[in-house]
């Protein structure tokens, strides 16, 4: 017998300390009822993984689909601000309840929880993370079709937390054009691979501008290589997005639900065919 690493999972030994995967993952409130669980992620911030997040949620919504968000950027809330709600978020002797958007998207963000959206979350790793589980299972989120979490980014405290807490049917990793493109597909795809956690697709942001004279699209940072980093790491190109001033007006006046694009549908297709 060969000397043991300790490493059971990709062993093929059955001795007598071997060990099962411990499954970490929490039950959900008992009064929700999820079908599917969606991360939203990327390897590094301001690559507008909260717009995506949105579009996904309204995207699924126009479809007939029950979808809600769970806000686990605690550090960088934004999700009720994008939607245009405010106030704090209510309860009951059962647990939380979600906020509402105006079409109904059931929503969970710390920005709920204090008294003013514009105070600071000053705190240290394990809170943030016990707060994001909280948001998983004290929330009464009720029947959904597609929760998305809208992830914080790197690969730290948190989003190990959510990958570890939360049973993810998937993730969507959101990239911008930039030369390092590569390097934030690779982080987030690697550690997907390493808590077996399926990539439905990349979605790149920011991907060119239209012209409003001839509609011609301007690559404003440059020519695009998603397609070759997709080859690269044998994932799929579901969305590409502009940069749209309308699309940022919609956001800021907390309109996000009145878009108008149909750049996500590719990406919706795949969802609904998780089933």
């Amino acid at each position: 017998m060969s000397e043991c690493n300790h490493n059971c999972e990709g062993c093929s030994q059955n001795c007598a300390e071997r060990q099962s995967p411990q499954d970490l993952h929490e039950a959900p409130h008992p009064m929700s009822q999820i079908k599917h669980v969606v991360g939203v992620v990327s390897g590094k911030g301001g690559v507008g993984k909260s717009l995506v997040t949105s579009l996904m949620a309204v995207t699924m919504a126009r479809r007939g689909l029950r979808s809600a968000i769970l806000d686990a950027d605690i550090t960088g809330p934004s999700i009720p601000k994008i939607f245009g709600v405010t106030g704090r978020a209510q309860g009951n002797e059962d647990g939380i309840l979600p906020a509402r958007s105006k079409t109904g998207i059931g929503m969970m963000s710390v920005n709920l929880l204090l008294e003013n959206v514009t105070d600071p979350v000053v705190w240290r790793g394990p809170i943030i993370a016990g707060t994001v589980k909280q948001f998983w299972t004290d929330v009464i989120w009720g029947d959904v079709d597609y929760l998305f979490v809208d992830m914080p980014p790197g690969t730290g405290d948190v989003p190990l937390t959510v990958f570890q807490s939360i049973p993810l049917d998937g993730i969507l990793i959101v990239t911008s054009p930039q030369e390092l493109v590569s390097m934030i597909v690779a982080k987030a795809a690697k550690m997907a691979q390493m808590m077996n956690i399926p990539v439905l697709g990349l979605v790149e942001n920011m991907s060119y501008a239209r012209c409003p004279d001839c509609g011609k699209e301007i690559p404003i940072f440059g020519e695009s290589h998603i397609g070759e980093v997709a080859k690269d790491f044998g994932l799929d190109v579901l969305a590409r997005l502009p940069i749209d001033p309308k699309l940022a007006a919609a956001c800021d006046r907390g309109m996000i639900e009145l878009f108008e694009g149909d750049w996500l549908e590719p990406a919706a297709d795949r969802l609904e065919k998780m089933g």
